[in-house]
């Protein structure tokens, strides 16, 4: 057997070097884009639409966490809506899950760019439903548990 081997030639540095670089890099551009959306100076839904270099391994719930008034529970419920988690990375959505994310927040805040105060969790519009889940039909009655008085 005649097989070759190429080495690489290091760039600048050992491998953890460089991969703590990268990462560094990755961390301050990703605070800075956070804090570009925290003031509103980037819409969430430019960011998810364009999937810069930055956000590509991050969170949804992280990204949607770092806008103004979002938290945890907040974020939990409205991606509960189209069935996704908030550790779902940006780069990873498909065009669908894309689309309907973005649709989903545009129903939701108001495009003037104004604070979401009226759009508050209690408020949101529930995911519509066929006419057939709400008369009920082909939906089994729910047993009830006897109460019994001591």
């Amino acid at each position: 057997m005649n097989a070759t081997a190429t080495i690489a030639a290091p760039t600048t540095g050992p491998q953890h070097m460089r991969a703590l670089e990268r990462a560094n890099k990755v961390r301050l551009a990703r605070a800075e884009l956070k804090r570009s959306v925290a003031i509103g100076a980037i819409d969430v839904c430019e960011v998810i639409m364009r999937c810069p270099w930055e956000a590509d391994s991050m969170a949804v719930g992280d990204l949607l966490m770092s806008q103004r008034r979002w938290g945890q529970t907040r974020c939990r419920k409205f991606l509960a809506q189209i069935s996704m988690s908030e550790k779902k990375t940006i780069g990873s959505m498909t065009e669908r899950q894309r689309q309907s994310l973005i649709a989903l927040l545009r129903n939701r805040t108001p495009s003037t760019g104004g604070t979401d105060r009226d759009a508050g969790p209690e408020r949101d519009a529930q995911p519509a439903r066929s006419a057939a889940a709400c008369s009920g039909a082909g939906v089994q009655p729910r047993a009830r548990a006897a109460v019994t008085s001591s």
